[in-house]
């Protein structure tokens, strides 16, 4: 759980030759008073004095003490950030699931901006904006060599103004204009379908606020639909993660009472805890209990869990949890192996600190970060393989990655895969550039065509599973099992190794 941090200081500089700087910077933390590097904060402020006095033309202060922060926090680890006014206002909206804009999911596709959804009843869906549909201009911009960030910075506003959107409808052959008015938006992070007689699908993208109450609601849903359901395939690809109270209903949801979920390690004490089954450990506050309306066969239906090289953090969690506890079968190809908590801690009412905070451990005490978790089913993408493995970027592709705390004697051949993963990297890009259209793509998650969905569905259906002829990942700590998990929970809480 987050905690206060507070962090008040005084700094005063005075222009020298031979500067004199005075400082005076009291930490405190948590109860606990931090010894500080003096000399190297005098030679801070001595560099702030000199860039102040000596730069060739004048500079804000507030930007040199940001930019500072910046480059104190970044260098730190992949995750830690510090969040200004913007951002920490785009942080909240991210967790939360709420933002003014038109209603669109968008990827990048032939330099445009394609529409991959709109959201049910957003004010793109009701103008008539299709899936598929390619976003030449915003307004009297063109798209063009825009990235997506700043084609979504164009397209959202403040409630009650209009947008031009110019799109290509290459079904149709033209070019269509729909001007639509901003409202505020809420993200649904859980989609699910019937995708054959008593078999279920349900996607997560990211763990939201409301993620669990809207899991519940799906999974209430398709027992209505269908109350026989013999399988399910809970599909947590390209799920970057988000809020870890979420991740623990989520993997509640199929575990017993009271069962680990997740364990985390750190410095300060609160980071040291172990979250449960149980509505304190995954309700941000007193109500009913969204788990209570579950019909009681969710606890036993047969169920696989899809992950990829998106995979990351809270979806990690949920998938750990499940694999450890032989709740679920895991497949597709090896998670990206985000395996740390980031707290925000606030730093006022406008900015924040996004901090690494504790590793986490999955029940049996295993450590993912930078590892991932291996599938016990290696399933590609497609049935010709995974032609985008060269260019997925994991946790352990960064150089300042924090590491498992526990790094094992091979890390000579864990550096040696990386490297090769570079290498295969860059020449794979080499060639995108020579034919951007080389690649296939790839099916939409959940259709008829989705390949991984198919072969779940084989091992729901107790066929055969097509396996990757390659393991579609590298640096991988030991080869997947293929044995069936069983349907129902082999361990109780007690069964779960408890990382202290």
């Amino acid at each position: 759980m987050a905690s206060k941090f507070r962090v008040a200081a005084w700094v005063v500089v005075g222009a020298i030759t031979g500067i004199m700087a005075t400082l005076q910077v009291q930490a405190l933390a948590r109860n606990t008073v931090s010894p500080l590097p003096l000399e190297e904060l005098q030679q801070f402020a001595a560099v702030y004095g000199l860039i102040k006095a000596d730069f060739f033309e004048p500079v804000e202060g507030k930007k040199l003490i940001e930019n500072a922060i910046n480059g104190m926090v970044n260098n730190l680890d992949p995750h830690s950030e510090y969040l200004d006014k913007k951002n920490f206002k785009d942080f909240k909206e991210s967790t939360s699931g709420k933002f003014v804009g038109v209603g669109i999911e968008i990827a990048a596709e032939d330099g445009l901006v394609k529409v991959v959804s709109p959201i049910e009843g957003s004010p793109a869906a009701r103008a008539g904006i299709h899936a598929g549909d390619l976003i030449t201009r915003i307004d009297n911009t063109a798209v063009k060599g825009l990235s997506l960030s700043d084609a979504v910075k164009l397209m959202r506003g403040k409630p009650g103004t209009k947008v031009t959107l110019t799109v290509l409808r290459k079904s149709e052959n033209r070019t269509l204009t729909f001007t639509v008015t901003r409202e505020l938006i809420q993200v649904q992070s859980v989609k699910g379908k019937m995708i054959a007689p008593g078999y279920g699908w349900i996607r997560i993208t990211q763990f939201q606020a409301d993620t669990l109450s809207s899991f519940v609601k799906k999974i209430d849903a398709l027992y209505k639909e269908d109350p026989n359901m013999k399988g399910l395939i809970l599909d947590l690809r390209n799920d970057p993660g988000g809020l870890l109270e979420s991740a623990v209903g989520v993997a509640s949801v199929f575990l017993p009472n009271d069962a680990v979920i997740v364990s985390t390690k750190g410095q300060m004490p609160e980071a040291n805890s172990t979250y449960r089954n149980t509505p304190s450990d995954y309700m941000s506050r007193p109500g009913d209990n969204p788990l209570d309306t579950l019909p009681a066969g969710v606890k036993t239906v047969k169920l696989v869990v899809l992950i990829n090289g998106g995979s990351a953090s809270a979806s990690e969690i949920v998938t750990g949890a499940l694999q450890d506890y032989k709740r679920a079968v895991v497949m597709g190809t090896l998670s990206f192996g985000k395996g740390s908590v980031q707290t925000v801690l606030p730093l006022g009412p406008d900015t924040a600190l996004k901090l690494t905070t504790a590793r986490y451990y999955t029940p049996n005490g295993q450590s993912i970060q930078g590892k991932g978790i291996t599938p016990n089913y290696e399933v590609d993408p497609l049935e010709s393989g995974d032609p985008y493995a060269a260019l997925r970027m994991r946790e352990i592709d960064y150089k300042n990655q924090i590491g498992t705390g526990n790094e094992s004697a091979d890390s000579k051949r864990v550096e040696e895969d990386v490297r090769k993963q570079e290498e295969a990297r860059r020449l794979l890009e080499a060639e995108l550039q020579k034919d951007p259209n080389k690649l296939p793509k790839l099916p939409e998650y959940g259709s008829k065509e989705d390949w991984q969905v198919t072969q779940a569905m084989n091992y729901l259906e107790g066929k055969p599973v097509i396996t990757a002829k390659q393991p579609a990942s590298t640096a991988k700590a030991k080869t997947p099992a293929t044995s069936a998990a069983a349907s129902g929970p082999k361990a109780d809480a007690s069964g779960a190794t408890k990382s202290k």
